[in-house]
């Protein structure tokens, strides 16, 4: 079986946002191109209610990802955990529709007879070791952010090891907002490694509005011009190593 490439963007924040696009909208339009939006709301020990919460898994929603709402100490092993639930839901995603066009409307994976099922589990956990994956970063880097950051930077370099324990090549981009001058400012090109993040994060300075669309959308012109429909190659499809 080819693969192609998973396309993820890894939005981190803590807060509402307050300026620009609607993010929700921002992540829906991801989401049509392919891209899936996965949110980590970082909070203090006590969660505030407000309409933070809310609007990071409305976010997640509208951008077929996943929301997670955790304690600061906690972020590492949760950017780790969802990065890779992420790419498992893309994955049988992609294989539902597949079932659907070979089986009819109805079917969907977790109809299948437990060892046809435990058959396609098995092309889920390849892929997900095999695909290539590449991951936006969005780091909110507003007032409220400031001193959550060093937690983060080790999140993600965490993220970075974990991911390069698989066969599958991994490429990773960083954005911070709000920027200086403009929303939303690059801070690390696409690269195989994000080693370098620490020298990227002793730059960051933390202040002002919280401009999360802007931010996506962004983010989603950072990705390159190749297909963005299916990971899986219009040639083949794995059906055939399931039996079908």
């Amino acid at each position: 079986m080819e693969t192609g490439t998973l396309k993820q963007i890894l939005l981190i924040t803590d807060g509402c946002s307050n300026q620009g696009e609607d993010p929700a909208a921002m992540a829906a339009l991801a989401k049509e191109q392919g891209i899936a939006v996965n949110v980590i709301g970082v909070m203090e020990e006590h969660f505030r209610e407000d309409g933070g919460l809310q609007e990071i898994e409305d976010i997640a929603l509208a951008g077929g990802g996943i929301s997670q709402i955790v304690q600061t100490k906690q972020l590492s092993q949760t950017v780790q955990m969802v990065t890779r639930q992420a790419m498992t839901q893309t994955i049988k995603g992609v294989i539902n529709q597949e079932l659907q066009h070979i089986l009819g409307e109805t079917e969907r994976l977790e109809d299948l007879h437990p060892e046809k099922r435990g058959k396609v589990m098995e092309v889920v956990d390849e892929l997900g070791e095999t695909v290539n994956l590449e991951v936006c970063i969005l780091v909110d880097t507003s007032a409220s952010m400031k001193t959550k950051l060093p937690t983060v930077q080790e999140a993600l370099l965490d993220l970075s090891v974990s991911l390069n324990s698989r066969m599958g090549n991994n490429q990773f981009c960083l954005y911070s907002f709000p920027g200086k001058r403009k929303p939303i400012e690059k801070r690390m090109s696409w690269t195989p490694k994000i080693d370098s993040i620490s020298h990227v994060f002793t730059k960051l300075s933390s202040g002002g509005v919280t401009p999360t669309g802007p931010a996506i959308k962004e983010a989603l012109g950072s990705f390159s011009n190749s297909s963005r429909r299916s990971f899986l190659s219009n040639d083949e499809s794995y059906d055939e190593e399931i039996g079908y």
